[in-house]
């Protein structure tokens, strides 16, 4: 394991323990995002083949955390 997906998953870790903790609906929710993106990120140098770790790091996050459409249009 190297230590940028530790230290994706240990940020996973950290927000959902927050998350718990939290009694704001917003900064829960907000935590509980970040939480996915940083577990999208990991799974995504996760299964990646063992390459150029810190800019896979930075490449898995940047795609974690595009969205997946554009907001204000609808899909048909």
């Amino acid at each position: 394991m190297n230590r940028e997906l530790r230290e994706f998953r240990r940020l996973e870790r950290l927000c959902l323990e927050q998350a718990a903790l939290s009694n704001m609906d917003l900064t829960r929710s907000g935590l509980l995002k970040v939480a996915d993106d940083c577990r999208i990120a990991a799974e995504a140098i996760e299964a990646q083949s063992p390459r150029g770790g810190f800019a896979s790091a930075v490449q898995a996050l940047k795609l974690a955390l595009i969205p997946t459409r554009i907001p204000g249009r609808h899909r048909h």
